[in-house]
């Protein structure tokens, strides 16, 4: 079977399907790479830089052959990898078996899969090769990684019909933001994406971030998913920095001229709800965290919600640096929308409850007079 190249979109619309493997190196594919994406690594880091200095320095004809050599006692290997991810990723479908549902597992009918190096070249060509001779239908992307890339950031020139959930600290936005997906909304969590809640506190529970670039590419994949359904997209209101990376500027300049949907929630009742979410992390985390904004908190007020925290008084500790969150918010609101008082709607609810508060939101969006683009 010949191996067929493809362009980004089509590649992209079979990766929804089918396996797809990142034949760079680890240390490239650790950095960033395509959202699926399983790692086949044709050279290891150190091989790659030998290959790489060969080219430059000697002939194309030695980095081949250096290539070769690291190549050939890999091969087995790569093509039990690629067994072994394609025999895990076969695909269900829903049976029913005394009234109850039953998940069957049927056979691929072609075993088909996707490669990519960094450009489209000699490494996914000979990775390729190999998984074509031992039997695979094999399809590789025209221009590789870096063709995928130009793809991603022509995602984040468009304009998309987002609406925000907006609302001080402890409201819940993004609890009330997938109640709205449980409801059939289409939403994309951003905070998710980066693995990060957005405050001073918010890596605690989280794993560890992606790189910008991976947060990027994860970011243009769910904008691209998210847009197919032709309907609402669902965001939370956010800074444009979400712990170590950054909502793309484009996007987040968008972000800032669509309706806000202001969750209008009791102060002491977002503080318990903050107490419940971040008191169950260790003493010395929330200290630490409180430490790192100490400049913008004031010494004072830094000096003071540490103490609470030695004390063993989230309430007390908990109750200042809300206040804070709440004069950040607001000073947010002003500076960085023009006519805010147009782009925010608020809905005044009694209670974080993320179910009621989510029916809320939707029905006032449905009851809602869209604003012009005149009016921002």
């Amino acid at each position: 079977m010949p191996v067929t190249r493809l362009l980004i979109e089509d590649f992209i619309a079979m990766a929804k399907q089918y396996p797809v493997f990142d034949v760079r190196s680890e240390g490239e594919y650790q950095h960033a790479c395509f959202p699926t994406a399983h790692s086949l690594p044709l050279f290891n880091n150190e091989e790659r830089k030998v290959v790489g200095t060969a080219y430059k320095q000697e002939s194309k004809q030695k980095a081949i052959k250096l290539g070769l050599e690291y190549f050939g006692p890999k091969m087995v290997k790569m093509v039990e990898e690629v067994e072994r991810v394609v025999g895990s990723e076969q695909l269900t479908v829903d049976g029913k078996k005394n009234g109850k549902k039953e998940s069957k597992p049927i056979e691929i009918a072609d075993k088909v899969v996707l490669v990519y190096c960094w450009r489209g070249g000699m490494r996914s060509a000979g990775v390729a090769w190999l998984l074509d001779l031992y039997g695979f239908k094999v399809y590789t992307l025209v221009g590789g990684y870096k063709s995928y890339r130009n793809w991603v950031l022509k995602q984040f020139e468009k304009e998309y019909p987002f609406k925000i959930i907006g609302g001080y600290t402890g409201s819940g936005k993004t609890e009330v933001l997938h109640a709205l997906a449980q409801q059939g909304e289409t939403i994309i969590d951003l905070e998710g994406l980066a693995c990060h809640r957005g405050s001073a506190f918010g890596n605690l529970g989280q794993p560890q971030q992606p790189k910008q670039e991976m947060f990027e590419n994860l970011l243009a994949n769910a904008l691209a998913v998210a847009s197919a359904n032709n309907s609402t997209i669902w965001l939370e209101d956010e800074s444009q920095r979400i712990g170590e990376v950054n909502i793309p500027i484009s996007i987040f300049k968008y972000m800032r001229t669509c309706r806000v949907y202001f969750l209008d929630i009791p102060f002491e009742e977002r503080l318990n709800y903050v107490i419940a979410g971040y008191g169950k992390f260790k003493k010395e985390d929330l200290i630490n965290a409180t430490v790192r904004i100490q400049k913008r908190l004031g010494g004072l007020e830094a000096k003071t919600t540490v103490n609470y925290l030695i004390e063993n008084d989230l309430h007390g500790a908990f109750g200042v640096l809300l206040h804070y969150y709440d004069r950040f918010y607001t000073k947010s609101m002003s500076n960085m929308r023009e006519k805010p008082e147009q782009v925010f709607k608020k809905i005044s609810l009694e209670t974080v409850d993320k179910v009621e508060n989510a029916k809320k939101v939707l029905t006032t969006h449905q009851q809602d007079e869209p604003i012009s683009s005149a009016s921002l």
